[in-house]
């Protein structure tokens, strides 16, 4: 499961996510990208399920994971009254803006891509599309 070495502080604001991706919006290491179309937070678990399905749909093919779960999210036990602080960390989240690119698949055919990136997006809670690369 991805998650950070350390961290500056254990437990942080849960915050709000506005606006579109400034940065890591355009496909910069392979030739095909997934692009997230809604905010939202994507958990390490969905991403390591996401990343076993693109690479066992498209055999061969490069993947770049664009996003990492930076965000720790805690919880309180079940049936625990209120108070008593903070609960402690239980799963760590990437922040996800519209525009920003989660997933790039290197060395494969568009049909590929297409058929690897659907299996991908079944495994997100976001909406998604694919885009290629820019020739500049």
């Amino acid at each position: 499961m991805l998650m950070p070495k350390r961290v500056k502080h254990r437990k942080v604001h849960k915050g709000r996510i506005r606006g579109k991706a400034m940065r890591g919006n355009r496909v910069a290491f392979g030739e095909w990208g997934l692009q997230c179309l809604e905010a939202g937070r994507i958990t390490a678990r969905q991403i390591e399920a996401s990343r076993v399905a693109a690479v066992r749909s498209a055999p061969g093919a490069k993947v770049h994971i664009r996003l990492f779960p930076h965000k720790p999210v805690t919880a309180k036990p079940a049936e625990t009254r209120m108070g008593k602080g903070k609960g402690d960390v239980d799963h760590w989240v990437a922040v996800v803006r519209p525009g920003t690119i989660m997933f790039e698949l290197a060395g494969v055919t568009r049909e590929e891509a297409v058929t690897a990136f659907n299996r991908v997006s079944h495994k997100l809670p976001l909406r998604v599309r694919m885009v290629g690369r820019k020739v500049v």
